[in-house]
């Protein structure tokens, strides 16, 4: 699964939106044709045959077509496209970016659209203003892999206390009982929630940022106690090809998105190598522990959302596709194909594996980004990285927390 981040849209994609367009796909009373973008090849083809095949034997006279698009397609080209007169009619977005595309009123909002069933976090990346914007799609998160050649007898911690100290009391001058690097600021966000801290939150028209929260600076200071005590990753290091120390048999506990299995058992001939024959054999993984035995820490959820376009010309067939698209039986093939479902008793269909019931269960508690346009303007200054390696440099939790509040308030808030 892959990592996402928000993209900052070009000026020219806040375009405003008025009357009504002939959209996308030709229609008459007799019927038309609807257009569904998805992105990458994460859509199984079984998926895609079955929503073609259930949109159309549902509304006579209607053909839908499933297009391909590329996660640069999102970044550069989607904005103009949604805002044409040839604009398809449901697309594929990734979850950060959801809030970029409402606020510039390119997504219709779902108001009838009950979220109960569906996963929190996406639910919340498909929520701006009040509204949703968005039907959950498919989801990635963040599971501890272990290798049980290397853990040997210790006990899997039932606790985020246990999973630290554990980290703190394996850690060797070779080998990391938690591999942190400074700049991972995915993995940092759960001792923050863990704790009750939070990133930001809107008070009425305004921003409140909450890493200097009394929460967040309790998850802040046990995060700077795994850097200093539990890791040997560097502390200005980010998390790119983690399987590159896993593999060296340097970790006793890494968290990372649970696509890293495939970079684990990568096989020697292959361009970026894993350990298929040593540690990868043996792969295994859990949920981060919560605060109490028995519960989960709040993860990031990366992930996809679902949208029917403002300038869709068949806005009641769209809504019908996103319909079947967030349906038990599309998001059980979502599930079998291996991707974690927005539909929460979709789950049950994922692979009888470890690793994908381990993400399924960390992704039943998961968080997001602040839902705002801005955000994208907090990711691309990097501060948070910034301050992450000042705290896993030893620096004061307090005053680096209060600093990064003040910084992200005043982009939220400009």
């Amino acid at each position: 699964m892959r990592k996402l981040g928000i993209v900052a849209l070009g000026a020219a994609a806040a375009l405003t939106l008025a009357g009504c367009s002939t959209g996308g796909g030709e229609s008459s009373a007799d019927g038309g044709e609807i257009t569904v973008w998805v992105v990458g090849t994460d859509t199984p083809k079984d998926a895609r045959a079955y929503l073609k095949d259930t949109f159309e034997s549902e509304n006579d006279g209607w053909t839908l077509t499933v297009e391909e698009k590329t996660w640069a397609d999102v970044s550069d080209t989607y904005a103009a496209a949604l805002q044409s007169n040839d604009s398809p009619d449901v697309v594929e977005v990734g979850n950060t970016q959801t809030a970029s595309f409402a606020d510039q009123g390119l997504f219709l909002p779902l108001d009838d659209f009950a979220t109960d069933d569906y996963l929190p976090g996406l639910v919340e990346s498909a929520t701006y203003d009040g509204d949703l914007y968005a039907a959950p799609y498919y989801a990635g998160g963040r599971i501890v892999f272990y290798s049980q050649q290397i853990l040997g007898d210790t006990a899997i911690p039932t606790t985020l206390d246990e999973y630290v100290e554990t980290g703190k009391a394996r850690k060797t001058d070779t080998v990391s009982g938690i591999w942190a690097p400074g700049r991972d600021w995915y993995n940092a966000l759960p001792y923050v929630w863990s704790h009750g801290g939070f990133i930001a939150e809107q008070d009425g028209d305004t921003w409140k940022a909450g890493f200097s929260s009394e929460g967040g600076i309790e998850g802040l200071t046990q995060l700077q106690d795994v850097y200093l005590n539990a890791s040997n990753a560097a502390k200005d290091g980010d998390e790119t090809d983690p399987q590159v120390p896993f593999c060296a048999g340097e970790d006793v506990f890494l968290s990372a998105p649970a696509w890293v299995q495939w970079s684990i058992n990568a096989p020697a001939d292959a361009d970026a190598p894993g350990c298929p024959d040593t540690y990868g054999a043996d792969l295994k993984a859990f949920a981060l522990p919560g605060e109490t035995a028995g519960e989960t820490a709040p993860i990031f959820a990366g992930g996809s959302n679902i949208a029917v376009a403002t300038k869709s010309a068949n806005p009641e067939q769209a809504r019908a596709a996103l319909d079947i698209m967030a349906s038990a039986g599309y998001q059980d093939l979502l599930a079998a194909g291996g991707l974690t479902p927005g539909l929460t008793a979709s789950a049950a269909q994922l692979p009888d594996t470890e690793i994908a019931k381990a993400q399924a269960v960390a992704l039943e508690n998961s968080k997001v980004t602040p839902t705002t346009p801005k955000w994208a303007e907090v990711e691309a200054a990097q501060i948070i990285q910034e301050a992450l390696v000042k705290i896993a440099q030893g620096g004061d939790v307090a005053t680096i927390a209060a600093d990064l509040d003040a910084q992200i308030e005043d982009i939220l808030n400009s």
